[in-house]
């Protein structure tokens, strides 16, 4: 059975006088160690995805499954990083990164010790007694994947977390994201509007149509592109060819929206 499975999902929002669906039949499998983007329209129900597969909500219809069991019952598998970096300002990055494992009630000697390993890995051991608002956007953003990973989730929901960076910032961090993500045999889902992100992290990419959001077609990263760094995979010569086919159905959708 697939790591996550999320079959026949509906979700709609209500107001007193309207009803709009956002997502209607979505059905998808992820193995464990997979690296999906999720590409498409504004409005096509991506990050609703991401926030019903994270349990924040319940869908008006359908089920997720992840290792066998309901999402609602899986929460502590689950890491959820955002396009901020949402560090508390008031305490140091040390008091940061162990947050999610204070809050769990899993902060111990071996915890706390892998946790600083991880953040030396991100070569930001120096800045355990700094506060947020001492370090750059990159840093920060390299900080709150620390207390993501800290917690030791199997499955890391990733919206839009290298949007808010300078284009430089945001190649270092997908390397970076994508080894680490690798090295720790993570299953990771990525909600963005970057073509060249989606296709240099992704092992598959998936196309959403918008007004209702629905699975429009899935491509599979050649493997090996996928075994790749990013980096490496934007500038090699077969990537052009997969880029263009994704950016002509996009520009199709937003053509029919």
């Amino acid at each position: 059975m697939a790591f996550l499975t999320v079959d026949q999902l509906t979700h709609a929002y209500f107001s007193t006088d309207s009803v709009t669906t956002a997502l209607q039949d979505i059905s998808l499998e992820v193995e464990e160690g997979e690296f999906v983007s999720f590409l498409g329209p504004s409005g096509c129900g991506k990050t609703t995805l991401l926030s019903l597969i994270a349990g924040l909500f319940q869908p008006v219809l359908g089920t997720i499954i992840i290792r066998n069991e309901p999402v609602k019952h899986a929460h502590e598998q689950i890491g959820y990083m955002f396009q901020q970096d949402y560090l508390l300002p008031w305490k140091t990055i040390e008091q940061n990164i162990l947050l999610g494992l204070k809050i769990q009630d899993n902060l111990n000697d071996m915890s706390k010790t892998l946790t600083f390993e991880l953040l030396d890995h991100m070569n930001l051991g120096h800045t355990k007694k700094k506060y947020p608002h001492e370090l750059s956007g990159g840093m920060r953003q390299r900080i709150a994947l620390v207390r993501t990973l800290a917690t030791n989730p199997k499955l890391l929901l990733l919206d839009e977390p290298f949007s808010a960076l300078d284009y430089q910032t945001k190649l270092k961090l997908e390397n970076l994201v994508f080894t680490t993500l690798k090295e720790h045999k993570k299953t990771a889902l990525l909600v963005t509007h970057d073509i060249g992100e989606a296709i240099a992290m992704s092992d598959r990419v998936i196309v959403f149509s918008a007004n209702p959001g629905r699975i429009k077609s899935e491509y599979i990263v050649p493997e090996h592109l996928a075994k790749m760094e990013p980096f490496d995979v934007r500038n090699h010569e077969d990537y052009k060819d997969i880029f263009q086919m994704i950016w002509e159905e996009l520009n199709e959708l937003e053509v029919e929206n």
